[in-house]
């Protein structure tokens, strides 16, 4: 939950963030249960204390008024009961309320109704001039007997896809590449369930709200992640941190799962926009100091374009507009590569930053030093690399006349050769 006190004091901020991230909560419905649960709770622990009260003072009286006594503690815990059952249903209407209130936006994320309005920040690598028909990837990767759709289909129904050969090859070079990127700036590697609690989605902002997107394991009570940034942020929650163990720098390679609930018709022929993919993750979880959040959101997205410089592909990054983004999030930057098929750009990476919005949902905090009491800590989070997306752009953007695919330089010695060719 975000900090009510803030909440009491500034409540127009939080409207209008509800009205920029284009998010449905009614704000002033959660200050009236908010102010209704406070009284409750102060009758509840008033009477509590008389009810304490009331039992050490039974030893000094009489039989006859011991016995007076007596029926009134059972008539006052009677009423403390069903006062306490009525907080208890007040306190989760209001959490219920809170859960769904967005954190407000940096003032620099510009405003805006989706991701048509986010605001291009700069441009790296020129897009390729092809002197032949160039193809999409579906039709390169049938060529080159590297992408199987239509068994894919088979298998797991829309939206899942096959690699053979050099295809599969070529993912595992760009995720063991981006992960070996992360290790070389300090990171430490991390192997974490994808498989989790409802807590878990609840503590990093994806419930509720995120629930159609979710694959669900209902018998068990557990979700498939569609991000490794649900269990890396969530691995200390509860827990009070020193202040010289931040900040914490995470990376996970991990498979990653998605519904895609509402997205049909919007890129679903290929690999762009699929159920299953992989996808290293790096998370940093570090001081409430706002200042260092900025620098550290910029070191972020500097290693994905250092990650995207390295294979030589071209793509801008964008400053995300308040209706692109999600509850938690302060500001976010995306990475988009180019994609010939698509004649446009297209999101390879995300970089968040959410300042203290899980950290609160995960009673996530440090001992500043000094004496000071326990802070809630900052958390962020960008892509590195997720697959099947990168492929696209590799396969897109390399394809030469013949057909072949130009591999990228830091991925040869991982797939073991230069170009993938059609088949003889």
């Amino acid at each position: 939950m975000l900090d009510m006190k803030r909440v009491r004091e500034q409540p127009e901020v939080f409207r209008q963030a509800a009205l920029d991230k284009r998010i449905a909560v009614d704000v002033d419905a959660l200050l009236d249960a908010d102010s209704r649960h406070r009284e409750l709770l102060t009758s509840v622990e008033t009477q509590r204390a008389e009810l304490r009260q009331s039992s050490k003072s039974l030893g000094k009286l009489s039989a006859n008024e011991r016995k007076s006594a007596l029926f009134g503690q059972r008539q006052a815990k009677a009423d403390l009961k069903t006062l306490e059952a009525e907080e208890s249903a007040l306190r989760q209407e209001v959490q219920a309320l809170a859960l769904r209130l967005p954190m407000p936006p940096d003032p620099e994320a510009p405003v805006g109704k989706d991701d048509r309005e986010n605001v291009e920040l700069r441009r790296t690598g020129d897009p390729p001039s092809f002197d032949f028909d160039f193809q999409s990837h579906v039709v390169l990767g049938e060529r080159l007997g590297i992408v199987d759709l239509s068994r894919g289909v088979r298998l797991g129904g829309t939206r899942n896809y096959v690699l053979h050969g050099d295809g599969a090859l070529l993912e595992q070079a760009v995720l063991q590449f981006a992960y070996r990127h992360m290790l070389d700036r300090g990171f430490s590697p991390c192997s974490v369930p994808t498989l989790v609690q409802d807590a878990c989605m609840v503590g990093t902002g994806y419930f509720p709200g995120g629930e159609e997107q979710t694959y669900r394991a209902e018998k068990d009570g557990l979700s498939l992640v569609g991000t490794s940034e649900v269990p890396l942020t969530y691995l200390h929650q509860g827990e009070t941190l020193e202040l010289d163990k931040l900040p914490l720098r995470r990376v996970a390679l991990t498979p990653c799962y998605r519904r895609e609930a509402g997205t049909y018709g919007k890129g679903t022929k290929g690999l762009f926009r699929v159920h299953q993919f992989w996808k290293v993750e790096q998370v940093v979880i570090g001081p409430a100091d706002e200042e260092w959040s900025k620098q550290e959101h910029l070191a972020m997205l500097q290693h994905a374009t250092e990650f995207m410089d390295a294979l030589a592909i071209p793509y801008r990054v964008v400053n995300v507009c308040t209706g692109d983004l999600g509850l938690g999030q302060v500001q976010k930057f995306d990475v988009e590569a180019w994609m010939p098929s698509r004649e446009n750009w297209g999101e390879t990476h995300s970089a968040s930053r959410f300042y203290d919005f899980q950290a609160r949902r995960l009673n996530l905090r440090y001992r500043p030093g000094g004496g000071a009491k326990p802070l809630f800590c900052h958390t962020l989070n960008n892509t590195v690399a997720a697959s099947p997306r990168i492929l696209v752009a590799i396969l897109e953007n390399g394809q030469q006349a013949d057909g072949s695919v130009v591999v990228p330089k830091p991925l040869r010695d991982y797939v073991g050769k230069d170009v993938i060719q059609p088949p003889a």
